[in-house]
């Protein structure tokens, strides 16, 4: 605390006092005026604001002390000393930054005046920062550590430095790193590496005091999230393909399935047509062979001309064997061409028995 120096009827001397807000603060005032006539001694503080707004602090008159004149000041102004006996300091606590302004201590006893002025300054600490990042945390990416406090005496400065979590670890930023001068709080990290990864602290301060404020970064791989997108991207073209595979099996029995039922349809629906082919010696033949008509007679003596007509190119009948002619009994079949038949198949057709030609080419004995 520095005493004031002081002039009867003049000016006292200025001082100025910085203190912390919420503290306490003692502004100084001295005089000896009281010890002439303590009945007619005045002492009173004037406070004149940063808006050049004044108003009274407190006052002695009259025997009496006046220190409840502001609801803002009330109970956190007093006479730090006895007053009467020559020292009129003025006591503040705790200290708010509305305080801070500019007083005047005024002392009158018998026409005799004192001043002194004493400038007062309120800091405050800067509030607890905010740590964020702005940017990716790959390899090669670039980041931004942003720092800021949001209330405290300007100017506030701005400082971020690596915390050593193990022995060996710098607490230097990386290399490239580059600060906004023009942004305090704001840091870039370029081209990230693995080493980059760790705790980094921003402090934020000024005459008052300081905070700080704590982020971790993680630098990842930028292979490692290729090689998740890889895996991911592979556990879902595996599924696609047993789904589809199994697609394809179920297709396929479906149509073996339906390939098996579908001939026994065909065999239950359908019956292939008959036919006879009938000696005309036959006394059953005979009797077929008038019921179906003189059209049936031409066809099958037409057939039995272009046959033996056929079996005498390839090759001479032998003496004594005569060709027995067949009538076909059943559906129409003009226009039919029989097979060329060897003259020992020919023989040996004379002596079995008659067959009976269906439209499926199987022969039945009559």
């Amino acid at each position: 605390m520095r005493r004031l120096s002081y002039c009867v009827g003049t000016l006292g001397t200025h001082t100025e006092i910085k203190r912390v807000a919420e503290e306490k603060v003692t502004l100084p005032c001295h005089h000896q005026l009281g010890l002439q006539e303590k009945d007619t001694l005045d002492i009173e503080w004037l406070l004149t604001d940063n808006e050049g707004k004044q108003k009274v602090v407190i006052t002695y008159s009259s025997r009496h002390v006046y220190n409840n004149l502001t609801e803002e000041q009330n109970g956190r102004v007093a006479f730090a000393s006895n007053f009467l006996a020559g020292d009129a300091s003025l006591q503040i606590e705790p200290l708010k930054p509305s305080d801070e302004g500019q007083y005047t201590c005024k002392v009158k006893n018998s026409g005799r005046y004192v001043w002194n002025y004493v400038i007062l300054k309120v800091l405050v600490r800067p509030s607890k920062p905010k740590c964020e990042l702005e940017g990716e945390l790959t390899e090669g990416s670039d980041l931004t550590l942003q720092c800021e406090s949001s209330s405290g005496t300007k100017p506030i400065v701005y400082y971020w430095q690596r915390i050593r979590e193990k022995e060996g670890e710098d607490e230097h930023l990386p290399p490239k790193s580059r600060i906004d001068y023009n942004n305090p709080g704001r840091v870039l990290l370029q081209n990230l590496t693995m080493s980059s990864s760790g705790l980094y602290q921003c402090t934020a301060g000024n005459e008052a005091g300081k905070e700080s404020c704590v982020v971790r970064v993680t630098v990842q791989y930028v292979q490692s999230i290729g090689m998740v997108a890889g895996a991911v991207t592979g556990i879902v073209a595996g599924a696609l393909l047993i789904f589809f595979l199994v697609w394809l099996l179920i297709r396929r029995k479906d149509k073996e399935r339906y390939e098996e039922e579908r001939p026994n349809e065909i065999r239950e629906d359908a019956e292939a047509p008959k036919a006879r082919l009938v000696k005309p010696s036959s006394s059953s033949s005979g009797s077929r062979s008038s019921r179906s008509g003189s059209s049936s007679t031409r066809s099958t003596a037409n057939s039995a001309s272009r046959s033996q007509r056929t079996l005498s190119t390839e090759a001479a009948p032998q003496p004594g064997l005569a060709p027995q002619p067949y009538s076909l009994l059943g559906p129409d079949l003009r226009g039919f061409e029989p097979k060329k038949v060897h003259h020992a198949t020919l023989t040996k057709a004379e002596a079995t028995p008659s067959m009976i030609l269906s439209q499926s080419g199987t022969f039945q004995t009559v």
